[in-house]
């Protein structure tokens, strides 16, 4: 089993947040790595309930703030809806995804997480009126 040290970044590289995601296979797909990161976000927002949800991914029905996503009082998330969201926001370039020094540009991509356990998630902001 392998450990992946999980990122959030800025489109600058400035971290916001990083944590180890354990007891992952030693090779994975991205598809999968998404999956299982967003699964495990989802778990513990749901068993702390905070105000605001720090995600890869907006859930439907909140609204971002600087603390991330305001979610009402006692709502739970679906870790399998936020991961569908998660898989589509990548194939419409709404994050890059960073393994060691490579950019993964397909979902389907296999990772070694023994050669390379540091993963970065870049979240890209929209452009307005482009």
């Amino acid at each position: 089993m392998a450990t992946a040290i999980v990122r959030d970044e800025t489109a600058t590289g400035k971290a916001i947040d990083h944590w180890p995601l354990t007891g992952l296979p030693d090779r994975v797909s991205a598809r999968e790595l998404v999956r299982l990161r967003v699964r495990e976000e989802v778990a513990r927002f749901n068993a702390h309930e905070p105000q605001h949800f720090r995600g890869l991914i907006q859930p439907t029905d909140t609204e971002a703030t600087l603390n991330g996503y305001r979610v009402a009082h006692g709502r739970r998330l679906d870790w399998e809806q936020q991961a569908d969201a998660a898989c589509a926001a990548f194939e419409r370039n709404g994050f890059v995804l960073l393994v060691g020094n490579r950019q993964i540009e397909d979902l389907d991509e296999e990772i070694d997480l023994t050669t390379d356990p540091d993963v970065a998630f870049v979240r890209l902001v929209a452009l307005v009126g482009g």
